[in-house]
């Protein structure tokens, strides 16, 4: 039986919104034309790379100069020129393994390239999106219409908009690229059935391109990702609307701070998160911020190294740096900075000229110990998390709370306030009276900044006797420390008595009691 298109297909909308770009007759000129004449040119230096001509060198710095070679940073390009100037024999044996003029197929000659081409060559060559990016381009001099270019954060985006597999995280570059051709080949294939005809796969790459972008001409927002469903039932969330508050003020501010009390699941959030916006783990940069931290260990100063029995010194990339460069790299994949306990540091030594930058992105400044211009890439963003039990670091400068866009995790509010319940129905059944005791020492401790979390309980096997051991060695002392100075409280926060609620109910009709508060209104255990 003939396959037919499903209008219920996640590639109606998708194809649908490629024909509203074709339409604009702009496929040619905006994005097609000049990968030719990139191609074009690589093919000239291909040419003189397999004859051993003797300017292969400025052939190939040529292919590289276009204005619009805008799909591979330059500072990858430079980087492989530069390798190629100085070791010009090496450079030869890499070229002509993808280039040769045999029968190998697209993977065979990509592996031959990059098991040749040293680690070293590329800034950010040990991720595979770079590899896969540049290695992309200089296939385009065999046969641009088959062997277009590829960029990580575009292909991702298009994966997720399809309902396309999305390819493993440990793919080598060879698989990566084989993938990415097989979603163009199903592009084509899914357009023809829709009655809109893609010659071939540079034009399908161009119009994913385009899509990506934003130039369909449509009114239709992008979001930052979509799906995000998907992951707040992951996260046990009653809906994606918190994951969707925050996805939208990073889109328009770049950096937000999660705040709460410990156990709220900040950490945990803003790593999956991260993880989920980014498409890949490779794509985030996690860091924790204490007392000791400083301007040196964060963006950039010098370290001590031995080098042939001397003691020297050497200019090291901090974490912020590090993420931002990869960044500038990959410019069409998003990438995420994680700072865990921000308020920690001493904020004004740890960013220090940092301040402008997350202010004004598209601004370059000097750093204290680099001449180099820079700046924060516009696709870094940044979430930090900030404990607010502890009164002695709970407040940040008002200069910080400027530049970035705060969210509360509030036990006593969704999706933090049922969060429990829903994981202990999920994976701990019968337990569930467990939420209700939580929520009634909230009550008795009112105070939002100070709340217990729910993430104390959130334990596998979860029993009665590890949730009294867990009560008592890990949030009692909490409770303790809040309490300081009314000792004669302590008393209201005794495990069974919070259990029984203080009314001489048994467990099982104060929970059925506390499920029924829920379900009316703000009765939800979670905290």
């Amino acid at each position: 039986m003939a396959y037919r298109a499903s209008q219920d297909s996640p590639w109606t909308d998708f194809v649908q919104r490629a024909q509203k770009y074709v339409s604009t007759g702009l496929l040619d000129i905006e994005e097609t034309n000049y990968k030719l004449e990139i191609a074009g040119n690589l093919a000239e230096a291909r040419t003189a790379v397999l004859s051993d001509a003797a300017d292969w060198k400025e052939r190939l710095a040529d292919g590289f100069e276009l204005r619009d070679l805008n799909f591979v940073p330059w500072q990858t390009r430079d980087k492989f020129k530069a390798w190629c100037r100085e070791n010009p024999d090496d450079a030869l044996t890499v070229l002509k393994a993808l280039w040769a003029r045999n029968n190998w197929s697209v993977s065979e000659r990509i592996d031959a390239f990059r098991v040749r081409l040293p680690q070293s060559v590329i800034s950010g060559l040990e991720r595979r999106g770079v590899r896969t990016n540049f290695t992309s381009l200089l296939l385009m001099a065999l046969d641009s219409e088959r062997y277009p270019p590829y960029q990580a954060g575009v292909f991702h985006d298009a994966y997720t908009r399809t309902g396309y597999p999305h390819n493993p995280d440990d793919s080598n570059e060879a698989v990566t690229y084989e993938h990415a051709l097989g979603f163009l080949d199903r592009f084509i294939e899914e357009a023809a059935l829709r009655g809109l005809v893609l010659r071939h796969r540079l034009d399908a790459q161009s119009v994913v391109w385009a899509l990506n972008k934003g130039r369909d001409r449509t009114d239709e927002p992008l979001t930052l990702e979509p799906n995000l469903q998907s992951l707040a039932n992951d996260l046990y969330f009653e809906n994606a609307s918190f994951l969707e508050e925050i996805a939208t003020l990073l889109k328009e501010k770049r950096q937000v701070i999660f705040q709460g009390p410990p156990g709220t699941g900040k950490t945990y959030v803003a790593r999956a998160l991260a993880k989920h916006l980014a498409g890949s783990e490779e794509r985030v940069t996690f860091v924790q911020f204490h007392p000791s931290y400083a301007y040196e260990d964060f963006v950039q100063g010098f370290r001590p190294q031995t080098e042939g029995g001397q003691l020297g010194f050497e200019l090291r990339d901090g974490p912020l740096r590090s993420a931002a460069r990869q960044a500038a790299i990959d410019e069409d994949a998003k990438h995420f900075l994680i700072i865990d306990e921000i308020n920690r540091a001493n904020l004004g030594k740890v960013f220090g000229e940092l301040y402008f930058l997350l202010e004004y992105r598209d601004e370059e400044i000097r750093l204290q110990y680099s001449d180099e211009p820079f700046s924060l890439p516009e696709n870094l963003y940044i979430i930090g998390t900030m404990n607010t039990a502890d009164r002695s670091i709970a407040l940040v400068d008002l200069a910080l709370r400027r530049r970035f866009s705060f969210v509360e995790f509030n036990t006593g509010e969704e999706p933090v306030k049922g969060l429990l319940r829903r994981w202990l129905e999920k994976n701990a059944s019968g337990m569930e009276w467990v939420a209700g005791i939580v929520k009634r020492a909230n009550e008795r401790l009112d105070d939002r900044h100070a709340a217990i979390g729910p993430s104390y309980f959130m334990k596998d096997d979860l029993t009665e006797e590890r949730a009294r051991r867990i009560w008592q060695h890990d949030v009692l002392p909490y409770i303790e420390e809040r309490l300081y100075g009314q000792h004669d409280r302590l008393g209201e926060f005794d495990f069974d008595v919070l259990r029984s609620g203080g009314t001489g109910e048994s467990a099982v009709e104060q929970s059925d009691a506390d499920a029924g508060d829920e379900d009316d209104s703000e009765g939800d255990a979670s905290d």
